[in-house]
């Protein structure tokens, strides 16, 4: 069996919120009790597999967010930092604020409350055996390559096809390489794994499920309440 390595958990929660429309941040809106990133922040403090929790912030919620750390008891959490202007940014933020002793980075976003425990404890498992990991789920529906005038070039095949979501996990130093590579090369990623892709790195794909969805949107907003009722339901 494998020694355990240190691991921290960065969550970035800097977004502004734009498409949900309300004057709240989306991570500080409430499903049920809490705020979404209190829920997102519980799932990582409960996991055996993770030491520290790193979270990034916008300036102006920095204070907010400690509020919430403190009130609800979190031991993990080691530091509330500023974000950057792209969530890259702050997620290499993030890093540097790690623990010196850390050998695994686990990304979350902040809104993605859903994440089970064992979802995040086997991200990190894989990452650790293999280098890097990010959870996903199958494509249910056909997917289309399009060109820029929306015509379909190619139909790949479905089972090949994932949904990619977080936690997204990498040993260190493999994941520092390839933000600095980024970094001196003015490239912008969607993911942590885009950019560890394109430094030559093989990234594992973790099955996950359907429910760990990212709330962006007033719509997810309904699915949210429905799936934090029948998570409570499942506590009972």
């Amino acid at each position: 069996m494998s020694v355990k390595k240190y691991c921290t958990a960065v969550i970035p929660a800097a977004g502004t919120g734009i498409r949900m429309g309300t004057k709240t941040k989306k991570q500080f809106l409430k499903l049920g009790e809490k705020e979404i990133i209190a829920s997102t922040i519980e799932k990582f403090e409960q996991c055996d597999a993770v030491d520290e929790i790193v979270l990034v912030t916008a300036k102006d919620t920095i204070q907010l967010l400690c509020e919430i750390v403190k009130r609800e008891k979190f031991k993990k959490v080691s530091a509330v930092v500023e974000g950057g202007k792209e969530r890259q940014d702050s997620v290499y933020a993030g890093i540097c604020a790690a623990n010196k002793n850390a050998e695994i980075i686990v990304v979350h976003d902040g809104v993605r409350p859903f994440v089970t425990v064992e979802d995040i404890e086997r991200t990190i498992v894989t990452a650790q055996q293999k280098g890097a990991c990010v959870l996903g789920v199958k494509a249910k529906d056909t997917v289309k390559i399009c060109n820029e005038k929306n015509e379909i070039v190619t139909t790949p095949p479905r089972n090949l096809v994932w949904y990619i979501q977080t936690p997204q996990a990498f040993q260190k130093d493999l994941l520092l390489r390839a933000f600095e590579r980024a970094k001196r090369e003015n490239f912008v990623g969607t993911d942590e794994s885009v950019l560890v892709e394109r430094d030559g790195n093989i990234v594992f794909v973790v099955e996950g499920h359907y429910e760990n969805i990212k709330i962006t949107t007033p719509d997810d907003m309904v699915i949210g309440e429905a799936f934090f009722k029948k998570e409570k339901e499942n506590l009972h």
